[in-house]
């Protein structure tokens, strides 16, 4: 058996099994974190805040949070559609 992976979520460290995903890393810190990224209403990021895949294979020493999943922001003027 391989050593175990540690990374951390949400600063609290957590081990998980070689080639686990950033959600068994969620999984392994709080399970209801986990239901909840899996639902929809929670995402996963790395330690910059950019967006990870759930399914995304962990790398050892990772750091990853937990924050609400807000969706698009109508009011962006980034996002409206010009032709409208």
């Amino acid at each position: 058996m391989s050593d175990p992976l540690r990374a951390f979520v949400n600063a609290a460290p957590v081990a998980v099994p070689r080639g686990a995903t950033a959600l068994d890393a969620v999984r392994a810190w709080k399970p209801a974190e986990a239901d909840a990224v899996a639902a929809g209403a929670r995402a996963i990021t790395d330690s910059r805040g950019l967006p990870l895949d759930p399914a995304a294979p962990l790398q050892a020493g990772a750091i990853l949070r937990t924050v609400p999943n807000r969706g698009p922001d109508a009011a962006d003027p980034a996002l409206r559609d010009e032709f409208a």
